[in-house]
């Protein structure tokens, strides 16, 4: 596919880094660099699950030592 495109100038010298380290052209460049933001955006994308459990207690954390016993001995129960 043939398209123009205009590059911000921060981004047309990282091409033309890549460029000159790897050898290739420009087209080779710009597909490497366009599928290595399409794999990072899509693990960012990604949903992040967390599970929770009530203790039913409140805690005074006030002494991080304490708050950290009482919530050990809760889960121990």
């Amino acid at each position: 596919m043939r398209t123009t495109v205009n590059l911000d100038d921060d981004v047309a010298a990282g091409i033309k880094s890549l460029r000159r380290e790897r050898g290739v052209g420009l087209s080779e460049a710009l597909n490497e660099l366009a599928r290595a933001g399409l794999v990072g955006r899509a693990r960012a994308a990604a949903p992040v699950r967390l599970s929770t459990r009530s203790m039913q207690l409140r805690l005074d954390v006030t002494n991080v030592a304490e708050a950290l016993d009482a919530a050990e001995q809760a889960l121990d129960r």
